[in-house]
């Protein structure tokens, strides 16, 4: 294994591998998507990045053609699931196409930085640009759009979480 220079955003230390994925999936085009009809303020994809501990960060990402990725702030990743199952690719696509609908919520951004504590930050991707809001777990209870955004961003987690024992299982049949 190749040695890995670290870097420190905020508190989370990160590995180069995975600020260059992240930004790529943060500038992913719309054109990338035939047959989907993209307007400018309609949502494609959603890129999350969620504390899971002190020295843990995973960014979700989400495209309107099903797939779901994550990626570890200390490198590393679990991607390519949607190909191999379709319950994953439909919660990932009800996901992003209901997505639209917290776009109230959000403010247009041009700046990416990661979370320094427990809250999600949830950029939305559209041809109009990228819009930011955060999305606090403690906080549900009192915020019902917010609530509903997490609920279905969770499904995908599950699901990806379903695949990647799948694939466990798999590995251990052979």
């Amino acid at each position: 294994m190749a040695f890995q220079r670290k870097i420190t955003i905020d508190r989370y230390p990160v590995c180069k591998e995975y600020i260059v994925t992240r930004g790529r999936a943060l500038t992913f085009p719309a054109d990338h998507f035939k047959g989907a009809e993209i307007k400018n303020d309609t949502v494609y994809g959603v890129v999350i990045d969620m504390p899971m501990g002190p020295q843990l960060l995973t960014t979700l990402v989400c495209y309107i053609n099903g797939a779901a990725n994550l990626y570890f702030n200390r490198g590393g990743d679990y991607s390519g699931a949607a190909q191999r199952y379709p319950g994953l690719v439909q919660a990932t696509r009800t996901f992003v196409l209901n997505a639209g609908q917290f776009l109230e919520l959000a403010q247009k951004t041009t700046q990416y930085e990661l979370p320094n504590r427990k809250a999600h930050f949830v950029y939305l991707l559209t041809k109009g640009g990228i819009y930011k809001l955060e999305v606090n777990p403690n906080d549900l209870q009192t915020d019902e759009k917010r609530r509903r955004l997490f609920t279905l961003y969770q499904r995908v987690m599950a699901e990806l979480r379903t695949s990647q024992l799948k694939d466990n299982a798999a590995k251990q049949n052979q």
